[in-house]
């Protein structure tokens, strides 16, 4: 008999139709288990720890898709932690800046301001510190673990400072010193008193009137006491010692900044026995007799009691090598030796390792020579100014500029000053014209302007197509500005050029070798809206020494003005060597500019500028880094 079991009959009609049916019912739940899936898929989370973002753009991307917005801000926040382990804070920013990291989940907060500073303080992104600090109090980095407190508290003291607040800066460290018994005091005390020099001196006022604990009521008193008008190094330090012993058991009484130190030992350690050593004869002697001059003026008019325990002794260097006449003066009851005034002079001395009477040189040694332990190195140098020339243009966003410098080896050393800065601020100097003064001048300026380039071109043109064609030369407008190194004879006929030859409308830039020094109207018209750099000597609208010496003393304006105040502030260097070497954020107001010291025993000027309105030089505001408010620098150069 048939068997009925119907499963064992798939060729039948029946048998067929109950697959088809089973079939269809199987790829319909599949069709629903695979919509389902994709429909799940787009809203499951990533899984974020197996991904490693090589770029910001993917890891936004990646943290897009994730569901949790807490998980996703805590993997943005590792990777931007991934990314200044690699150096590379702007990565970093671009995270921390986000949306998505606008509104971190509380616990994630601190953690996203520490980062933020870190990068900020490293990138010296002064608008995004500004935004940080706002959500900030000195206490703040009290809130970490006791791990990373130290490190929060200094990098909060850098965002304050980098955002323009140095007092709440200062408060933190002085609050970190109490917090953490295991912190570098001497560096912590070294910070806080650079931080309060910096503090502008209405604002020190009216924390100290309204300051709470005797840690910062301490410390606010020793900043004011110090900002006291027109007091000498010697009354500083005297002023130091008497806080010390108002303050006994304040952590800054027991261990001062380095600088407070130095100040307060600095009438122990100061020379008594000075030996200016200058050519008095020959070609030099001019010039030698104005330092003398100013040298001797500072001292007179300083402190009697400063002038009673130092000795001066005055010998010319014209009829003898330096490096012999060191040696018999080495021998000698001799503290300092100032001078000499040769560059080659100077130069003899580089063959000794150590010089066992300190010397402060008034040139510097080429780059070539090695400088030996003693040797300080003052003088106006030429470099100084290519400097500050180039910090201004950046300042004033001009990137791109056009230079005309004196053929010779000075203007070779402007030159590289200047292209040297120019490169570290990431501008460029399109064209440089080295010129001799009997040259023709208006080929100079054309060839400067691209004059000579664009009348070369339209004759190029006409010997191609064989007719002549309408030509009107028009300069270079790439250029921003114009840096003319020139003395004011030949400046003189330069300025007016540049209008000839269609460049009247670019500021024009220069060192104080455009100015001889004294006011003179009628001839200077012509360099008018020139923008120039200077002494306070000559620049500063009010000067005692400066009137004084004017009664008395020829030689005290002009260029001789100008070595006469280096002697004036050779003097003041020679109470502050010490000082000024160890300590980087010390400065001098000196007669020559704020002058300030590299660990290599260098001294280096700021100048003040100015600008020619009506033939005379009127005072330039000084310009403040991006975000800093300006003010005129007028105030006179003191101790």
């Amino acid at each position: 008999m048939p068997s009925t079991d119907r499963r064992l009959k798939p060729n039948t009609p029946e048998s067929t139709e109950i697959t088809m049916i089973k079939d269809c019912i199987n790829h319909r739940a599949l069709a629903a288990v695979l919509m389902l899936s994709l429909l799940f898929a787009g809203c499951a989370s990533v899984n974020l720890d197996a991904q490693v973002a090589k770029s910001p753009a993917q890891a936004l991307e990646l943290a897009a898709q994730e569901r949790n917005t807490e998980t996703a801000q805590r993997y943005l926040l590792e990777v931007a932690s991934r990314f200044q382990g690699r150096d590379d804070h702007r990565a970093a920013r671009t995270l921390l800046q986000s949306s998505q990291l606008a509104q971190p989940a509380p616990p994630l907060q601190p953690q996203k301001r520490l980062l933020a500073m870190a990068s900020a303080t490293t990138l010296d992104d002064r608008e995004w510190a500004e935004s940080i600090i706002t959500e900030l109090s000195p206490d703040s980095f009290q809130n970490y673990s006791p791990d990373l407190k130290t490190r929060a508290a200094s990098l909060q003291a850098d965002t304050y400072a980098l955002a323009g607040a140095p007092l709440p800066a200062a408060s933190t460290l002085m609050l970190l010193s109490q917090a953490d018994s295991g912190v570098n005091l001497q560096e912590v005390h070294n910070h806080i008193w650079a931080l309060l020099e910096k503090v502008p001196e209405k604002e020190l006022t009216a924390a100290d009137d309204t300051s709470i604990g005797f840690e910062t009521e301490g410390w606010l008193e020793l900043a004011a006491s110090l900002r006291a008008p027109d007091i000498s190094i010697e009354e500083q330090g005297r002023i130091v010692r008497r806080w010390q012993n108002n303050w006994q058991s304040h952590p800054a009484a027991r261990i001062l900044p380095q600088k407070l130190q130095l100040i307060a030992s600095l009438s122990e350690s100061r020379p008594g026995n000075i030996t200016l050593a200058l050519p008095l004869q020959g070609p030099l002697a001019t010039a030698g007799q104005a330092i003398r001059d100013g040298f001797l003026a500072a001292f007179f008019q300083d402190d009697p009691d400063v002038r009673s325990k130092t000795s001066i002794r005055i010998v010319d260097t014209s009829n003898q090598a330096f490096d012999q006449l060191y040696e018999e003066l080495s021998a000698q009851k001799t503290d300092l030796i100032i001078g000499p005034l040769q560059k080659e002079s100077l130069a003899s001395l580089s063959e000794q390792q150590a010089l066992p009477v300190p010397v402060l040189g008034l040139n510097y040694l080429p780059s070539d020579k090695s400088i030996p332990e003693g040797l300080y190195q003052f003088g106006l140098s030429a470099e100084d100014e290519a400097r500050q020339i180039a910090d201004r243009l950046s300042m004033q966003q001009i990137n791109q500029t056009l230079v005309l410098i004196p053929q010779g080896e000075w203007g070779d050393r402007f030159e590289a000053a200047l292209l040297e800065r120019m490169r570290a601020h990431g501008t460029a100097a399109l064209d440089i014209e080295r010129f001799f003064p009997e040259e023709n001048f208006r080929e100079v300026t054309a060839g400067l302007l691209g004059i000579t380039v664009s009348r070369d071109r339209a004759i190029e043109v006409e010997r191609t197509i064989g007719i002549n064609v309408e030509f009107e030369p028009r300069r270079r407008q790439d250029a921003e500005a114009i840096v003319m190194v020139a003395e004011p004879s030949v400046a003189r006929q330069f300025k007016p050029l540049f209008a000839f030859y269609f460049g009247g409308d670019l500021p024009v830039y220069s060192p104080s070798i455009i100015y001889e020094g004294t006011p003179d109207a009628g001839r200077d018209r012509d360099l008018n809206q020139v923008i120039f750099t200077d002494t306070p000597w000559i620049l500063a609208e009010n000067n005692p020494l400066r009137a004084e010496a004017g009664k008395v003393l020829p030689g005290t304006r002009g260029q001789l003005g100008r070595l006469f105040a280096m002697g004036a502030d050779a003097w003041q260097l020679s109470k502050r060597l010490p000082l000024l070497r160890q300590v980087q954020s010390a400065a001098v107001d000196g007669h020559t500019g704020r002058l300030t010291m590299t660990p290599e025993g260098k001294v280096h000027r700021s100048q003040l500028w100015a600008s020619f309105s009506n033939g005379t030089p009127k005072l330039l505001p000084e310009l403040k880094p991006a975000g800093e408010a300006e003010s005129t620098r007028t105030e006179t150069p003191t101790d």
